[in-house]
């Protein structure tokens, strides 16, 4: 077996969304984690083609509800553009199929510093509104062994982003991949972002932005998250 398929091995990838509380210390399973995307059982009873034309027509409907011209040239293609948008695009972080493989190393020069990946973007939605969430996201680790390649970092996040989110569970869905991953508690997520549910509509304040934060592991020692923090900081 080769080094990759082996430390793969050791370290399957666990999809969160099917995770439940039998991983709790109450273990009495079947319940869903808070961390998990709220999905219905037949989340996947569709094909992507098959939701496509429903949300297509669906889509159409509502935009005839407000008024809106579909003949227009400029409006007759919306609906079907927006059902592959949500699907093949600004969701399919909710399809497992997506979900990317770890391609983890051997660390041959016996690396056991911290590794940091910063501003990472991120581009999600909020589910309370399906308006844009728009930031950064830090993530590092301290190897307990083998070493992940840097792309698949930002491929985590993106792949978590995906979906419909809140920020919160966001992050602590990139904490827990990573950790099982890379077989370590030894990780942080740092996640800076704007909500355009409150940028453009509601309060309308263009001027905050949110941030979130999971310190596993080492990442609770104040002088490590300091470290952590001045990295993030450097331009």
């Amino acid at each position: 077996m080769s080094t990759k398929a082996s430390k793969r091995a050791e370290h399957p990838i666990v999809d969160l969304d099917n995770l439940t509380d039998q991983l709790d210390s109450g273990g009495s399973g079947g319940r869903v984690l808070p961390l998990s995307t709220p999905l219905r059982a037949d989340a996947f009873a569709l094909s992507a083609s098959e939701k496509i034309d429903q949300i297509e027509q669906r889509f159409k409907e509502i935009l005839e509800i407000l008024g809106l011209d579909l003949s227009d040239d400029s409006l007759k293609d919306t609906p079907r553009r927006v059902a592959k948008m949500y699907v093949n695009e600004i969701f399919s972080g909710l399809d497992p199929q997506n979900k990317p493989e770890p391609t983890l190393f051997e660390n041959p020069y016996q690396y056991g510093q911290m590794l940091v990946e910063k501003d990472i973007e991120v581009h999600s939605y909020c589910e309370h509104h399906l308006v844009p969430i728009i930031g950064k996201a830090h993530v590092a680790y301290f190897s307990s062994g083998p070493v992940v390649g840097l792309s698949k970092l930002n491929r985590v996040v993106r792949y978590f982003s995906k979906r419909p989110q809140v920020q919160e569970r966001l992050t602590e869905q990139i904490a827990a991949e990573l950790k099982q991953m890379l077989g370590t508690d030894d990780v942080a997520v740092v996640i800076d972002a704007e909500h355009f549910c409150v940028k453009t509509r509601g309060v309308e304040d263009c001027g905050s932005s949110t941030t979130t934060v999971h310190y596993g592991g080492r990442f609770t020692e104040s002088e490590v998250r300091r470290e952590l923090l001045a990295h993030i900081e450097r331009k």
